[in-house]
């Protein structure tokens, strides 16, 4: 189906999404910081497994409080988890003032593309791609591109860039997600809804 076919079929369904996206950047610190670890669970593991993974933590309390051990035991269909459990434990370390989880001071007032730089600072297992897909996921991702493996595909079969790249260093990374604002602009389909109608056309369904 072609993509702006597909937008204009599932536009109110996108745009529900977004808002939904929206409605977690204005939520508390836990559910963003809850966001935040799907985002680190994500690499090379389905999203559906991250998502399934991260509810399983927060019912039962254990991604706020939980030792990396008790976190690893959660994260069935997560690839790596020892690591990503420990990256967990970092991020909560690093976030943590006074006992509690405290995202939102951090998040505020920032220019999008230094706030995401920031975040792939101070996020243990963020890179650009994670850092933009968090920022969606909060209802800041009309401006940033999650450049994932899906996303890349379809940029490659659009004529958008030549071909998928092996690798994507920092500067490479910025050039495609140019060259993919450029093109949304010229279909006149928002970013973070373009990134939508690709993951639809590659996967038949939407998520996050």
């Amino acid at each position: 189906m072609d993509i702006k076919e597909i937008y204009r079929k599932h536009k109110k369904e996108i745009n529900r999404r977004l808002e939904e996206f929206r409605r977690t950047g204005r939520g508390s610190d836990k559910e963003i910081f809850a966001e935040m670890c799907f985002c680190i669970l994500t690499p090379q593991s389905k999203a559906l497994a991250a998502g399934e993974a991260i509810k399983r933590l927060t019912e039962n309390s254990v991604l706020y409080n939980g030792t990396a051990e008790e976190i690893r035991k959660y994260l069935r269909g997560v690839r790596f988890p020892n690591n990503k459990a420990s990256y967990i434990i970092r991020t909560r370390d690093k976030f943590t003032n006074c006992g509690k989880v405290r995202l939102r001071d951090f998040l505020k007032d920032k220019d999008i593309n230094a706030l995401r730089d920031s975040l792939v600072s101070n996020v243990t297992g963020y890179g650009l791609k994670e850092a933009s897909h968090f920022l969606r996921n909060i209802g800041r991702g009309s401006e940033i591109a999650i450049l994932d493996r899906h996303i890349l595909k379809e940029l490659a079969s659009h004529g958008v860039i030549k071909k998928v790249p092996e690798t994507i260093n920092r500067g490479k990374y910025i050039n495609i997600e140019k060259r993919m604002k450029k093109f949304a602009a010229g279909i006149n389909i928002p970013l973070d809804a373009l990134d939508m109608v690709f993951w639809f056309r590659e996967t038949g369904y939407f998520f996050k």
